[in-house]
């Protein structure tokens, strides 16, 4: 006797089963391209934070709070009131950054000129970043010798002009600006003070912020954006945008 589970018309089709599209995961280590690696990470919405440093995926360690979030949330602040005083100038916390074919880096923070302001990068269709921003900064604990090393030769390749680098376990901050192909270690003032040289009137009070005194930071900052050079600057982002 035929079984009843069977189709009772050889012209009614079995079903196929269904097979779901599989997208493998992010994984430390990976060799990827970049179009590989964007395709794994949008298929991983839990993930917040991956990196393709020279074709290599990096995946950083879950976030402690006094080793990298609560000196992160500092040091952005500053960024952030800056730009919200320089009109032109935008910048964001852990932007994905499409440098070139073998890296996509989230720096912790970056600065950029707006690109109807005469800025380099470019903002693609899909919300990303693409080219070298002005400024990138990272918070960097474990992760030093990756900052100081690959990344570092990365962003100077694609010439992002200011780099910082707050190194919390040894209490410094390090702020370089590329010149002639290389990196250069840009010189505090006698207060310790780091005056930008992409962006005029960015002072960061480095001593201040590595005490925890934000409000002398912050009153380091506003001299900067009260200063004549800030000015300067600001009129001629405006009058790049009024060419446009």
């Amino acid at each position: 006797m035929a079984s009843s589970l069977l189709p009772s018309s050889p012209d009614v089709p079995l079903e196929e089963p269904s097979t779901p599209h599989f997208v493998p995961p992010l994984e430390n280590g990976d060799r990827l391209t970049r179009a590989e690696f964007e395709r794994r990470y949008e298929a991983m919405p839990h993930l917040h934070k991956a990196e393709l440093i020279e074709g290599e995926v990096h995946m950083p360690s879950p976030v402690r709070i006094k080793h990298h979030a609560k000196p992160h949330r500092n040091l952005s602040t500053f960024f952030g009131v800056y730009s919200h005083f320089t009109p032109g100038v935008g910048g964001g916390d852990n932007p994905t950054v499409r440098l070139d074919m073998d890296n996509e880096p989230q720096p912790d923070d970056v600065l950029y000129v707006e690109p109807e302001y005469g800025g380099r990068v470019r903002i693609d269709e899909d919300d990303y970043i693409n080219g070298g921003p002005e400024l990138a900064a990272e918070i960097s604990s474990s992760s030093v010798s990756i900052d100081l090393g690959q990344k570092m030769h990365v962003y100077l390749r694609n010439q992002v002009q200011e780099y910082v680098v707050w190194r919390v376990l040894d209490e410094t901050i390090d702020w370089f600006f590329w010149k002639d192909g290389n990196y250069q270690r840009l010189a505090a003032t006698a207060d310790g003070i780091y005056k930008s040289q992409v962006f005029p009137g960015l002072w960061i009070d480095a001593p201040a912020i590595l005490s925890g005194n934000f409000a002398q930071a912050h009153a380091t900052l506003q001299q900067g954006l009260n200063s004549p050079e800030h000015a300067v600057f600001v009129a001629a982002l405006q009058a790049k945008r009024l060419k446009k």
